[in-house]
């Protein structure tokens, strides 16, 4: 009897995703790596071995030492006024997380909806639109950050709103490619000849399918808006001493470099870990979402 051909059919919805990402040994490893700094933010009171804020007048610059007099030492050492610098990196990873999140969610809800109208309804509105998101482009992102935050003042969550607007163009661009390729597909046809209404059309036939890169582009910008607000913390424009954000501390360390090398290390080890595990989720994401790929 002639041998009869087997093939491993990857499993359909969640798991046919998780199939796909776990090919991509990188992207696990970053998902690990995040989710363990997401833990630690988290259980950051429980985690910490001292209170971020206290200052020790007889220990600043400590280089770092797991054990002082027989207790709990300092691993990664102190800072210029004898504060634990592991303890502000876990409270540090708080506000990084929390600068992702709410800037790719500002981006993404609002350039959603701007792109969604731009892609569906073209014409004037879409050329209004995106020549508006084109003089956003026109200028360095960083560069326009700071104009943004020197007109709101500086401050966390002025630097926020700015990072937020300088990704929006992103996600506008993205979503008006996306509504533009499905609009005039035979489903979206069906329906609007079923007499599905413009808004119907939009949220629940055509933005579901728009997902795919819209999800990878938002993991990338979390990245991003991590190395922002970090690079304007350090200019003196994000967070505000003595908050533990990590641009912060690399701003408030950057005269002790050859004094006391730990002081710039580890918060700059912190930011690089934290962005490369994100952008490495970021490609086994895209691995997992998009189709071509699957093929190959």
């Amino acid at each position: 009897m002639a041998a009869v051909e087997t093939r491993t059919v990857p499993p359909s919805g969640l798991s046919e995703f998780w199939y796909y990402f776990s090919r991509n040994k990188g992207a696990v490893l970053g998902l690990a790596v995040f989710a363990a700094i997401l833990v630690v933010a988290i259980l950051a009171p429980l985690v910490a071995p001292h209170d971020p804020s206290i200052q020790n007048r007889q220990i600043l610059l400590l280089p770092p030492a797991w054990m002082e007099n027989g207790m709990a030492g300092h691993p990664l050492g102190t800072d210029a006024v004898g504060r634990d610098i592991l303890s502000r990196l876990i409270f540090g990873a708080r506000f990084s997380l929390f600068i992702g999140v709410i800037v790719v969610s500002i981006s993404v809800v609002s350039g959603v909806l701007v792109g969604l109208v731009a892609g569906y309804f073209r014409g004037r509105i879409d050329t209004a639109i995106m020549r508006v998101m084109d003089i956003i482009l026109a200028f360095p992102s960083l560069l326009l950050a700071l104009v943004l935050v020197a007109v709101l003042g500086p401050g966390l969550m002025n630097a926020m709103i700015a990072i937020a607007l300088v990704n929006l163009p992103h996600f506008v661009r993205l979503t008006r490619a996306s509504v533009m390729t499905e609009r005039n597909k035979d489903y979206v046809i069906g329906s609007q000849v079923a007499g599905a209404g413009t808004l119907r059309l939009m949220f629940l036939t055509i933005l579901p399918n728009c997902l795919a890169p819209l999800i990878v582009q938002a993991t990338l910008a979390f990245s991003a808006a991590i190395l922002d607000a970090a690079a304007l913390g350090f200019l003196g424009m994000g967070a505000q001493p003595p908050t533990p954000e990590w641009g912060t501390m690399l701003a408030e360390a950057r005269e002790f470099i050859q004094r006391a090398w730990w002081v710039v290390t580890f918060p700059g080890l912190a930011i690089l870990i934290t962005v490369l595990a994100i952008n490495l989720m970021g490609d086994g994401l895209r691995d997992a979402l998009d189709p071509k790929l699957k093929r190959s």
